[in-house]
């Protein structure tokens, strides 16, 4: 069974205290779907555009995020194993990430990694400002592990 969407809520967004700290929100938690959102306040860099620290950080949550939502917590977790942020402008506002699986995707990694004791799943993603501008795309290699 997957968290339920307030327990989700609160392990994104407070669980790691580096995360905490940088106010990032989860505006949409569902199985399959995640949006999250890095304001621009208190992320900034020297030059007052998002810190790349603050912008990756935005780019490898919605793995686990979508891993509390979609997949059975009692049988699997999830890891990172690589991770990759391709920067294409400064972001200069509040900037958005949206991640998704479908329903064949989750159901077929559980059942290799419930086969296999593992399984991988690539999220590539592009990280928005307010306007749809993409500001950054990632692509995340995680691992569902069985318990």
């Amino acid at each position: 069974m997957p968290f339920p969407p307030a327990v989700a809520r609160q392990l994104t967004e407070e669980q790691i205290a580096f995360v905490k700290r940088s106010n990032l929100k989860a505006l949409v938690l569902e199985p399959g779907f995640v949006r999250l959102q890095m304001p621009l306040a208190g992320n900034q860099n020297h030059l007052g555009s998002m810190y790349a620290g603050a912008l990756f950080t935005l780019a490898e949550i919605p793995g686990g995020a979508l891993f509390m939502t979609s997949f059975d917590v009692t049988r699997f977790y999830p890891i990172v194993k690589e991770m990759n942020l391709r920067f294409r402008r400064p972001a200069k506002g509040d900037i958005c990430v949206e991640a998704r699986l479908s329903t064949e995707q989750i159901e077929q990694l559980q059942n290799e990694a419930q086969a296999n004791g593992k399984a991988d799943y690539l999220l590539e993603l592009e990280l928005t400002d307010a306007s749809g501008e993409v500001v950054a795309l990632s692509r995340g290699l995680y691992q569902l592990r069985k318990h």
